[in-house]
């Protein structure tokens, strides 16, 4: 009995003396095919907002990691659908990632199941979040409300007439606005725009009183004293808004609501390979110069990864699913 616990503990000890060996192997072995071909990172939306910025961050620190070339496609249209079906179809082998935002992977699947040409999960396997931010309710400095509660009563006193702007029916800033209304008791006008770009000229214009933005657009024009900030939609106040209170402190609660970016790749990219890359954007994007450049527009670095990215994006699609059916929201 001793001399077979004895052979037992032996080749335990011997399993897990090899362990390390197998996983440096492993790693190894992914970085060889990772430097074996150029990167393509998939933008699918245009250059010039947080996703092309965070793609090329992407694109640069990879092609320095592995001394190949790596190109950014923003590949646009259909609200970013174009994009991730070209992703979809792409070689799952590491060379070609999608970098996303939040709406497009918990919000459509309910929003638009009909138009979609993908499946979240059966056609991505989730790589890692990169940054996230807040989001900022602002209003128009004529608007006679100083604070949210203000705002709230100004709602309920003209019922379905305080408007406000949101960058499209179905995206995040418009459903933050929803869960917003719902939570306070009042009832919010919903003007949709082609992007927010449109609907901030129209806030900052006196058109619209009132607008759902992402902190990096918004932050210039509170600064400036163009935009009010009444409150940020997140769990806690943002560094660049130390006055600006939460919704819950504002006496709205429910409403712990923020926008993230994330990578997928391409159901099939093998395992060892996804956990190559994962170190990689975690080391990428945690340089001094990386949470730098994010800082500057309003993001922070916010990674989270593989299985625990997956369970993000599958908990937020439940959440979000229930408030696009109760309010009768659908795709134009």
């Amino acid at each position: 009995m001793q001399r077979r616990m004895l052979i037992s503990t032996l080749l335990a000890l011997a399993a897990a003396a090899a362990q390390p060996a197998a996983w440096a192997q492993a790693s190894a072995d992914a970085r060889q095919a990772l430097a074996a071909g150029q990167f393509t990172i998939i933008a699918p939306f245009p250059p010039g907002g947080p996703i092309d910025m965070l793609a090329r961050m992407l694109s640069n620190g990879l092609a320095a990691q592995y001394k190949q070339a790596s190109i950014v496609d923003n590949r646009t249209g259909a609200n970013g659908n174009i994009g991730i079906e070209a992703a979809k179809r792409a070689k799952a082998d590491g060379h070609t990632l999608l970098v996303v935002p939040q709406g497009n992977l918990t919000i459509n699947p309910t929003l638009m199941p009909k138009m979609l040409h993908y499946s979240v999960e059966g056609d991505f396997v989730p790589v890692a979040s990169l940054a996230r931010t807040a989001n900022v309710i602002a209003v128009n400095p004529a608007v006679p409300a100083k604070n949210i509660a203000e705002l709230i009563a100004l709602a309920k006193s003209k019922p379905g007439t305080v408007s406000y702007a949101s960058p499209g029916v179905g995206s995040s800033l418009h459903l933050a606005g929803e869960l917003f209304g719902q939570q306070a008791g009042a009832d919010f006008l919903h003007v949709a725009y082609k992007g927010t770009p449109q609907g901030l000229n129209d806030v900052l214009g006196g058109t619209v009183p009132m607008i759902i933005g992402n902190l990096p657009t918004l932050l210039p024009h509170i600064q400036s004293g163009k935009l009010r900030a009444l409150a940020v939609t997140d769990a806690q106040r943002t560094p660049e808004l130390p006055d600006v209170p939460t919704l819950a402190e504002a006496g709205v609660k429910g409403v712990a609501l923020s926008s993230w970016y994330g990578v997928m790749a391409p159901k099939g990219t093998p395992a060892p390979v996804l956990a190559q890359l994962q170190r990689d954007i975690t080391q990428i994007f945690n340089e001094p110069a990386s949470k730098a450049q994010l800082q500057k527009q309003g993001l922070s670095v916010w990674i989270v990864e593989g299985p625990k990215f997956g369970e993000l994006i599958r908990k937020e699609t439940a959440a979000w699913a229930p408030i696009i059916k109760s309010r009768g929201i659908e795709a134009q």
